[in-house]
């Protein structure tokens, strides 16, 4: 039989969600968001459903961008897709905002660069090199300043995601004609990429539940950076 997946990205500005049955695609909706995810996100689902017909217990799993990227974003996404998850029953599957960008490349020739504006003059960056449409990891994401990134560079590169037009310019200079960009229609990730990796993990039996799978933030939030600074003792004495 083949699997009906349903896939959420809220990890970045462009949200997106997508239906798949198997690798066809019956129906993604994109959307810039100047407000929260949150706003939008239901409504889409609610949407893609009926569009296609689909019945929310049809899906077989959900997908879902665990990050980096956005934490509230993240969160919303989470939270949406676990909730799916424990009114059906079904399994979930969380899979990187990068290496669902680096999806929207398959055939490319460099290892890929990928990355995403993680503000404070830093960015999120994952490298990967692309076999048989699917991004393999070179090294661990991280979240790293664009000039140390580019020092570490080695050898030409397709960059692509909007880090990569935030900090174009940086990469050039330092990089020269070893640069190579994307289109810049492919710099957004997409729900349709990370259903496809979902479903290559769906058929390799590495599913969570709402439980057991965590967002990837990579750094801690300011909220958990103030947490960790206070001082252990504030509010016992007095």
């Amino acid at each position: 039989m083949t699997a009906t997946l349903l896939a959420l990205d809220t990890s970045g500005s462009t949200g997106s969600i997508a239906l798949c049955r198997g690798e066809k695609l019956l129906a993604e909706i994109l959307f810039n968001v100047h407000g929260t995810h949150s706003e939008r996100l239901m409504s889409g689902v609610r949407q893609v459903l009926a569009d296609t017909d689909t019945a929310l217990g049809a899906v077989d799993a959900f997908v879902v961008v665990q990050g980096p990227g956005s934490f509230t974003g993240v969160r919303v996404g989470m939270a949406t897709a676990k909730g799916l998850a424990l009114a059906t029953g079904r399994p979930l599957i969380g899979v990187s905002s990068l290496q669902t960008l680096a999806m929207n490349v398959p055939e490319a020739e460099y290892p890929v660069c990928a990355l995403l504006d993680a503000r404070k003059k830093e960015v999120y960056a994952g490298l990967f090199r692309m076999r048989r449409g699917h991004p393999a990891p070179l090294g661990e994401e991280r979240v790293i300043a664009p000039l140390e990134l580019v020092r570490r560079m080695q050898g030409p590169a397709l960059f692509l995601g909007e880090g990569a037009v935030a900090y174009r310019n940086l990469i050039e200079e330092y990089l020269g004609t070893e640069a190579h960009f994307a289109p810049w229609v492919l710099h957004s990730p997409r729900a349709s990429m990370a259903a496809l990796i979902g479903l290559e993990r769906l058929r390799q039996g590495e599913t969570h539940t709402p439980q057991t799978l965590n967002a990837a933030y990579i750094r801690p939030s300011e909220a958990e950076i103030a947490w960790s600074l206070k001082d252990p003792g504030q509010g016992l004495q007095g």
